[in-house]
């Protein structure tokens, strides 16, 4: 029987040609893969919001999962998360973990020497409009429960948009974000939140910062606080740096922008107010 062998250089091309499908083959099916999990996500908003709270996956992944990476959480970040909710929840829970634990996990590896690193940051301060007058009428007891109560949301919010409390500041906080435009929606969010009908208002501001172990210290942070300070009960006010940096804000509206002097600043900033609903307007200028 004649035996029919193939040549070397065919079965090189026949194996180059197998070897070009098999990348493509695999894309192909993580791209469909990735399209029915993020179906499968957005069926259960719960699952879907702890998910993005822990850093799992994010929100540029649910709006197009066949093209964006499910999550760009490192796992130390992830861990930093989970304990942080957990401590919130369970008080108890930080004497069990450690407080040096906690302390390891909240460091910014670049940030370890004590000096700090030059960042480009987005800062959001909160503020409790009339909590004075609701400590004064309901005592200290109450205004602490409410505060607490207040964290225990705030929190989940804060960490779904990728965000860190910084510091609390009395009924305030002091947040710091990496993506501008998670930042306005966060600040969107939690001035939706109201502790005891009581009104949370926001400021928002983007800039440069010296980001240290547990704090950050630059003119944004000066300028997004006294951005809050222009805020009245229930409004997010927003600089036009973060609103150039966020880009595209979907499912919110912008005001004209207003020319403010603040305390500190030399010259007039420039300032929109922020809110849920369509249309996005943007009248930057």
């Amino acid at each position: 029987m004649r035996k029919f062998r193939s040549s070397r250089p065919a079965r090189v091309r026949r194996f180059r040609r197998a070897s070009s499908v098999v990348p493509s083959t695999i894309a192909s099916l993580n791209t469909v893969v990735a399209v029915r999990l993020a179906d499968l996500v957005e069926q259960d908003p719960e699952f879907r919001d702890q998910a993005l709270e822990m850093g799992v996956i994010d929100h540029k992944w649910l709006e197009d999962p066949a093209a964006r990476p499910i999550s760009r959480v490192a796992p130390v970040e992830v861990m930093r998360r989970f304990l942080e909710r957990s401590v919130e929840r369970r008080p108890s829970a930080l004497a069990r973990l450690g407080l040096n634990a906690l302390q390891v996990l909240s460091v910014d590896g670049a940030a370890i020497g004590g000096s700090g690193r030059q960042a480009r940051v987005t800062v959001v301060f909160t503020d409790i409009e009339g909590f004075t007058r609701y400590t004064s009428a309901n005592g200290d007891e109450a205004a602490r429960s409410l505060l607490d109560e207040h964290h225990r949301v705030v929190g989940p919010i804060v960490r779904r948009w990728g965000g860190r409390v910084v510091k609390r500041l009395g009924d305030g906080l002091m947040l710091t974000f990496a993506d501008p435009g998670y930042a306005v929606r966060a600040a969107v969010e939690l001035v939706e939140e109201r502790p005891a009908d009581l009104k949370v208002r926001a400021g928002v501001h983007t800039g440069d910062a010296v980001v240290t172990r547990d704090d950050l210290v630059g003119h944004v942070v000066n300028v997004s606080a006294r951005i809050t300070d222009l805020a009245k009960g229930n409004q997010v006010l927003a600089s036009d740096e973060a609103i150039e940096a966020a880009g595209e804000l979907p499912g919110l509206r912008l005001s004209k922008p207003a020319r403010k002097r603040v305390k500190g600043v030399d010259h007039a900033v420039s300032v929109y107010r922020v809110r849920a609903g369509e249309p996005a307007e943007r009248r930057l200028r």
